[in-house]
């Protein structure tokens, strides 16, 4: 209506037209239960009910079952493996995030773009094909083989191996969270915070980091959550040796196809808790943000 207002009759007239029958507007209420009702059945058919399947299937054999499978040597294995790969990549990509973001939302410079495609890298190259990657560099035959072995340094079929390939896969996650927020926010604060006299870290620690802390800490969750779960790359660099280079993923696949299911399900189980509770995590920081903005 107050758009309305500042026009012409005529064209005052057209405009109310075109927001009286634009189509967007004119659903019948058989159309919004057609959506909402196929909206449902995807998430109940593709998304509860394999969550509902893996937790009934974790606990078909009893408690005693459940806790035996998580307790087992190499289970515990896989779990501290795991929580090794996550608790290294997530820092390192907690810090490359931070500085790709101010890099690229702070300064301008030549190759800007092309740094930004190539933070989208991992969402396009199959995990598989990264995993290659580094076999290719690092494996017995790779490009830096016979230095390594020459010096007794490990990679591939080892933890560094791991790491590595979880790095790559959760490279982007930190960085794509803040880059939209901070190029929404402006460098004017920034710009002020110098003109002070501020030193950059200053700027970073008092200016920069505060306005995109639910940013920040949403991408670090998501980070923490694609480590947890990665299986391509690290199975290719792994090596499938029990007990010493099985993350959780990979346990699950071996327990399974050795027909041991009550225990594969149990394993996952953690998995698909750990989802939850990012799931949970994430609506409590959007939910933060919101009330942030609104005040």
């Amino acid at each position: 209506m107050a758009v309305a207002a500042t026009l012409p009759l005529g064209a005052a007239r057209v405009h109310s037209e075109r927001f009286e029958f634009n189509p967007a507007t004119r659903e019948s209420r058989w159309v919004r239960v057609i959506v909402l009702t196929v909206s449902l059945v995807f998430f109940v058919v593709f998304l509860l009910l394999p969550l509902l399947v893996v937790f009934a299937e974790a606990f078909r054999k009893g408690w005693h079952t459940y806790i035996g499978a998580l307790v087992e040597p190499d289970a515990v294995s896989a779990m501290l493996l795991t929580l090794t790969a996550a608790a290294i990549s997530v820092p390192l990509n907690l810090v490359f995030g931070v500085a790709a973001a101010w890099a690229v939302t702070k300064f301008d410079f030549r190759g800007k773009q092309l740094l930004v495609t190539l933070i989208d890298l991992p969402f396009s190259v199959s995990p598989v094909v990264a995993g290659l990657i580094y076999v290719l560099m690092f494996g017995a035959q790779g490009w830096f083989g016979p230095y390594l072995q020459a010096h007794d340094i490990k990679i591939i079929f080892a933890v560094p191996g791991i790491v590595l390939a979880t790095v790559f896969v959760t490279f982007p996650f930190v960085a794509r969270e803040l880059i939209p927020l901070m190029e929404a926010q402006g460098r004017e604060e920034e710009e002020a915070a110098t003109v002070l006299g501020a030193s950059g870290w200053q700027t970073l620690w008092r200016v920069t980091l505060p306005n995109v802390k639910w940013g920040l800490l949403y991408g670090v969750i998501l980070c923490n959550a694609r480590a947890f779960g990665e299986f391509g790359a690290v199975s290719v660099v792994s090596g499938h040796i029990r007990g010493q280079t099985n993350t959780l993923p990979l346990h699950v696949e071996i327990l399974y196809n050795e027909y041991q299911f009550a225990a594969a399900f149990a394993v996952a189980s953690l998995l698909a808790l750990l989802a939850l509770v990012t799931l949970a995590i994430k609506s409590f920081i959007e939910w933060r943000a919101s009330a942030a903005l609104a005040t």
